[in-house]
């Protein structure tokens, strides 16, 4: 019979102080890249360096690992080795200002462009107005302006000698013209006077004034057109003095830009528009709106802006963009609107950027779970990648949810790499439910939240190292490094694996750091990391506390001497946030005479989940096969957990559970000063079990509180031996011989240390001894069967 306990040396792996090799982490150097993550950064240097469509990264790890800080350095080191790409700007599309167009610069050029356009407004501010007020243009709109009213003169003079001729004078009134028969001496005669004439000279007269009339009539109607012509030639000086003082300017850009076919062409658009639209240059009076009394806006010359979308001046290295906040405006950029007079007015200099365009040509880090939770920027996202250009258009727009007239500005073409960090369960969702997820992401960078233990602990005091300078905290003694990657094997739950989790790890630095400063130690020392960990266990340990109080008080039943036949201390673990701990659990079970099923009460109350009754009926397949295959399997059993009123998964009191059914079975009481955990299988073979350290240690405070007697203990798999880094109070106990450890393999090793009696095995007849225990539940299976064949035969 095998009862021995474990060793206390294999109850937890210290570190190795001789092996650090420094007193203090301020000798040591910073590590680039996160301890033990090869296949992670193989697969992001792949999709680095992969430059094909759908090459983008997934970066799968959960939150805090330091992923992004690992991609993040792997990312910008490639990109320290790229060109740096394009400037792009968007400008005014004179023929279609609802239609903005966007050009594309050398880096650091888009900015000198724009600095070109303001130097070329600001010069035509200033020439043309002194062009248009110059003596010589003065001189020639004088001219013509004379020239016309010369001719108006001219005509109207001729017009009123020859009416003075025939003894009639031309006059001016208010409303016009009018002609007046006079006398010998061109005296205006009154209408009596000319009543006076006979009606021949009447006549006469009457007929002289028409002709006169209809001359003045014909000579009034080429007024305007005389007037049209002036103004023509008045406009074609405007437009020569206007061309000469505009294609002085913007010469020198047009031969500065002469390669740069879309730089040309928009030149040459602005300077016919500047031509066409001379007199926005020119100084004038405010305009007022008669029915507001307001000044209207007016900024003509906006119109010939540049706007910068994207600017690289100064930058030595291909953009790295980590958008933290990824909705729909933030990625693909936004139109943004100015409220005048009531009305919403935009126009191609409110065009923002967003993530993209500041990204293209680099690399944009996006989180998945904050993308995939703002509406509509997923897909957004997919239909850009697909077409390989950036269209800037407003959500409600595209949702067809508005109609208003808005800008259409030119998409620009999109060249990036896009790396996506989410969780693993994201990852494999979008790869189940989204059909196009992997014709964009091909690339998976799987992150590990552990790391082997051997070998790494200088490679992990290193990132200790890193992490302290980079937070600004004291540095480490030798000692505080031990007890941290001891701390961080804990964490893990694996004496044999390293955390990985930086935020955890950057938690407990900052804490113990705080510590030693309360402390006054000039480093971190393994006393200030305990205070640290114990301070942090006291803050989350009141759940904890009431639970073992109830128990300690006998509200919840745990019984730690004695034994008792069918019933079990079970261990469970209980996560609640950051803290995590173990609950001892009562567990019975009864048998009788029945067809051989065994019933799960927390599954018939809705209260087990699957893998919880996947456990019982894999117990149930063991009494069955190993007891009774050569007669009926006459037994009826029930499981519970005892004062359990919530759900319960898992099947890690599978073994606990098949050692209560035995012990009910063959009347045979159990020792109750030992805890069980552990999944079985079909064929009696222990497996192992998470949380083992947890429900370990909740068995030991509940055995603490009431007083140790030096005869308990837990049973745990053998396998999960690998696992057990446990408290250092447990440890002395077990040293102490006050707690024992035992590790088993098969469901027999838990029989003979729960009863004190040999398991038995199978002899040559295919029996069990009557005097072990498996001759006793074999005997009182077979009493079932005789008792079953009895009732039958007295039925018939």
């Amino acid at each position: 019979m095998k009862n021995t306990p474990l060793d206390p040396s294999q109850l937890y792996k210290p570190c190795n102080v001789e092996q650090l090799k420094f007193s203090s982490t301020q000798e040591l150097e910073d590590i680039d890249i996160v301890v033990g993550q090869q296949r992670a950064v193989e697969a992001v240097k792949l999709g680095i360096h992969m430059h094909k469509n759908g090459y983008n990264i997934f970066a799968m790890a959960p939150s805090g690992t330091g992923k992004l800080t690992t991609v993040r350095q792997l990312v910008e080191h490639e990109a320290s080795r790229q060109c740096i790409p394009s400037d792009w700007c968007y400008v005014n599309n004179f023929s279609q200002p609802a239609k903005p167009t966007a050009i594309k610069f050398m880096p650091g050029h888009g900015k000198v462009f724009k600095q070109d356009m303001e130097q070329l407004i600001e010069e035509l501010s200033i020439a043309i107005p002194a062009a248009f007020d110059g003596d010589e243009y003065r001189s020639r709109t004088g001219e013509l302006e004379s020239e016309s009213r010369r001719r108006e003169i001219s005509e109207l003079s001729q017009l009123r000698e020859e009416a003075a001729n025939a003894h009639i004078i031309l006059t001016e009134t208010a409303t016009g013209y009018a002609f007046s028969p006079a006398n010998e001496n061109n005296e205006i005669i009154s209408p009596e006077q000319f009543n006076k004439f006979d009606k021949d000279k009447q006549h006469e007269i009457q007929k002289t004034i028409f002709d006169l009339q209809e001359r003045l009539a014909k000579l009034l109607k080429n007024f305007p057109i005389w007037r049209k012509e002036t103004k023509r030639k008045l406009q074609a000086l405007n437009r020569e003095v206007a061309e000469q003082a505009v294609n002085h300017s913007i010469d020198d850009l047009i031969e500065k830009y002469a390669k740069q076919e879309a730089v040309l062409s928009y030149l040459n658009d602005a300077q016919k528009d500047i031509i066409e639209h001379v007199l926005d240059f020119l100084p004038r009076s405010e305009k007022m709106l008669p029915f507001m009394e307001l000044t209207q806006e007016s900024n003509p010359l906006k119109r010939y802006c540049v706007n910068l979308m994207v600017d690289f001046s100064g930058k030595k290295a291909a953009p790295v963009i980590y958008e933290d906040h990824p909705n729909y405006s933030n990625l693909v950029g936004r139109i943004d609107h100015q409220a005048y007079m009531g009305s919403l007015v935009t126009d191609f200099t409110m065009i923002k950027p967003g993530a993209l365009h500041k990204a293209n040509g680099g690399y944009l880090i996006i989180d998945a779970r904050k993308l995939l939770f703002q509406p509509y920027a997923w897909d957004t996202l997919k239909r850009t990648l697909q077409s390989g250009e950036i269209r800037i258009e407003s959500l409600e727009r595209a949702l067809s949810l508005i109609s208003a007239t808005s800008l259409e500005p030119e998409p620009i073409p999109l060249n990036l790499k896009l790396i996506l960090m989410g969780e693993p369960v994201i990852y494999y969702l979008l790869s189940e439910y989204d059909p196009e997820f992997h014709d964009l992401f091909k690339i998976a960078a799987d992150f590990d939240q552990s790391v082997s233990r051997e070998d790494n602990d200088h490679d992990y005091a290193r990132l200790l190292a890193t992490i302290a300078r980079r937070e600004k905290l004291r540095p480490l003694s030798q000692n505080a490094v031990a007890r941290v990657i001891e701390q961080s094997s804990r964490m893990v739950g694996d004496a044999e694996k390293l955390l990985t989790h930086l935020r955890s790890i950057k938690d407990l630095l900052t804490e113990s750091d705080y510590w030693a400063d309360s402390n006054g130690h000039e480093h971190i020392t393994n006393s200030d990391v305990q205070q640290a960990i114990d301070h942090k266990t006291h803050r989350l340990d009141k759940v904890r506390e009431k639970l073992y109080e109830n128990i300690h008080r006998g509200t919840v039943l745990i019984d730690i001497e004695g034994k008792v036949t069918g019933q079990i201390n079970g261990l469970s673990v209980l996560q609640l946030g950051e803290f995590s701990f173990g609950q001892p659990c009562r567990i019975t079970a009864t048998t009788r005479l029945g067809t051989g099923k065994v019933v799960d009460i927390e599954r018939e109350t809705e209260l087990g989940g699957a893998i919880h009754s996947k456990g019982v009926l894999i117990l149930s397949s063991f009494i069955a096969a190993r007891y009774s295959r050569k007669t009926p399997f006459s037994i009826a059993a029930s499981l519970v957990f005892e004062q359990s009123y919530g759900h319960i998964e898992g099947d890690s009191a599978s073994l606990a559970e098949l050692c209560a059914i035995l012990s009910s079975l063959a009347q045979i009481p159990l020792r109750q000063d030992l805890a069980i955990t552990g999944s079985v299988n079909q064929l009696g073979n222990v497996q192992p079990i998470g949380g083992v350290n947890e429900k370990i240690e909740g068995f030991f405070d509940v055995c603490a509180k009431k007083g140790l007697t030096g005869t308990q203990g837990v049973i745990i798999p053998a396998t999960n031996i690998k696992h057990l880094m446990l408290r250092w109070d447990v440890v002395h106990a077990a040293q102490s011989g006050q707690f024992s450890i035992y590790a088993v393999t098969t469901v027999d090793d838990a029989i003979e240390l729960l009863t004190g009696m040999e398991a038995g095995a199978v002899n040559e007849q295919g029996a069990y001894q009557p005097e072990s225990f498996n001759g006793q539940v074999e005997a009182q299976l077979l009493q079932f069967t005789k008792i079953k064949k009895a009732f039958g035969s007295k039925s018939n």
